[in-house]
């Protein structure tokens, strides 16, 4: 509508235009804070002529002020997919990292009471048996120093599989988070579907969706692709775990009883998507995705490499305790065995009585001969060397997963620092929006001023002389 009224018209649409993008940044201020929290935009969209051309008159006006086209949230659905990708790779290296950085503290190693010194102890008891075969004294020490290390051996054994223990209870604690999740997810997209077809804005719904695919990324490294009714569809391992407003579940079903002891079987996880069967899924990154790998490989490979040191330990010394004689001139017995099922091994100690040390390498009876203490000692070094071996690799393995974190944390941030140049509120920003607007009102306030004196004038002043 053009003329006098037709202004009033377009400085009214202004007024609640620029009110409207107050409002708009005043909700990004308050939320500045809020995790997940996107921040919005008002777009204009400026009232022209009729769409539809009139056959008998012709529109004559100069435009009809504006209104709100839409509130946009300012995201990037392609870097919040990268972004999901990136926290699920960074879940899977922190939980290797810390539960290795856990287990490597526990060797002890290289300075502390580990294996290392309990070795070093043992030899050096060895060695003095070999310069004093007849002292009972140093024939104590032989057991005592022997006992330590198999106390040793059997608190590394210890710490591993209380290791094992908390990723079994942090899996089924990740697992039960993940449905929850998932039915959330589900619900969610159930609601912005039904807010987009009642013509309602969705955008604190689709804060709350991105936020719960975000923490499933974590959790499973699942991958998230939106669907027709703007919901989140997230697959795991290649199989469906919410699919528009269903939901499917991930569960244990062989390694570990719901009290989160271990069966004694291989770790093995499934997944029932909706509407479908429970599904075989390995591969998965995230939280529950270096759980399982620790369960599965590293954790039983080093009670493995730690059972294959005592089992050396144990040949090697035995070879020669055996071929030697005790005090009473008696030939040497196993003086160590391997029992991985024992409760204080996999090395148990065979020799309690010190008079059955095989100390000397000449038979006949008691004698101060110690050459077979002495071999002993000798023959410990290679037990000593593959132990070397094994904490050298280990902390190398333990330096490499530190490493690989640290790199993709990295480009973690990155991403998150992409994400919050375009999503996250910046004040200065929203300051400045507020300021434009507020003067944007004020002169649309004018402008009605304005017109308030044109019409009191073409009203009630027209005719009127003076």
């Amino acid at each position: 509508m053009s003329g006098t009224f037709g202004s009033i018209g377009s400085a009214a649409s202004a007024l609640r235009y620029h009110q409207s993008v107050m409002e708009v940044a005043s909700g990004n201020i308050a939320n500045v804070s809020t995790d997940g929290y996107a921040r919005r935009r008002v777009v204009g969209v400026s009232v022209g002529a009729p769409v539809q051309p009139a056959m008998w008159s012709r529109y004559d006006g100069q435009g009809e002020g504006v209104r709100i086209g839409s509130v946009d949230r300012l995201v990037d659905p392609l870097l919040d997919a990268r972004a999901r990708r990136e926290h699920g790779a960074q879940s899977y290296l922190d939980t290797r990292a810390a539960a290795l950085a856990r287990v490597e503290a526990s060797l002890g190693e290289p300075a502390g009471d580990g294996i290392s010194k309990a070795l070093a102890d043992v030899r050096n008891a060895w060695h003095d048996l070999g310069n004093s075969p007849d002292s009972p004294a140093v024939r104590a020490t032989v057991i005592s120093t022997s006992r330590t290390l198999v106390d040793a051996v059997a608190a590394q054994r210890r710490n591993v599989e209380s290791e094992e223990a908390d990723q079994r209870m942090s899996l089924l604690a990740d697992l039960g988070e993940t449905n929850t999740l998932a039915a959330d997810l589900a619900a969610a997209n159930e609601a912005v579907a039904a807010a987009k077809l009642g013509g309602n804005d969705p955008s604190s719904l689709l804060d709350k969706r991105d936020l719960m695919a975000m923490r499933l990324a974590e959790l499973t490294g699942g991958t998230a692709v939106e669907n027709g009714q703007g919901g989140l569809d997230v697959t795991v391992g290649g199989v469906a775990l919410v699919s528009g407003s269903k939901a499917g579940a991930l569960a244990v079903t062989a390694g570990i009883n719901p009290d989160g002891t271990s069966d004694g079987q291989p770790l093995a996880l499934s997944l029932t998507p909706p509407g479908g069967a429970a599904t075989a899924v390995s591969g998965l990154r995230g939280e529950i995705g270096g759980a399982a790998e620790l369960l599965t490989t590293t954790l039983p490979g080093l009670r493995d490499e730690i059972t294959a040191i005592a089992q050396q330990l144990a040949d090697t010394v035995n070879a020669v305790h055996q071929s030697g004689y005790d005090a009473t001139g008696a030939a040497g017995q196993q003086f160590f065995a391997v029992d991985p099922a024992a409760e204080g091994g996999p090395l148990v100690l065979l020799v309690d009585d010190a008079a059955d040390i095989a100390a000397s390498g000449i038979g006949g009876g008691a004698n101060r001969d110690g050459g077979n203490a002495t071999a002993i000692a000798s023959a410990l070094a290679t037990p000593e060397r593959s132990y070397q071996r094994f904490v050298t690799v280990f902390g190398t393995d333990v330096a490499s997963v530190r490493r690989l974190a640290d790199t993709q944390l990295t480009l973690t941030s990155q991403v998150d620092g992409a994400r919050e140049q375009l999503s996250g509120v910046n004040l200065d920003e929203e300051t400045v929006t507020m300021m434009q607007a507020q003067r944007a009102y004020e002169a649309a306030a004018r402008v009605m001023t304005t017109l308030d004196s044109v019409l009191d004038t073409l009203i009630n002043r027209t005719g009127l002389v003076r």
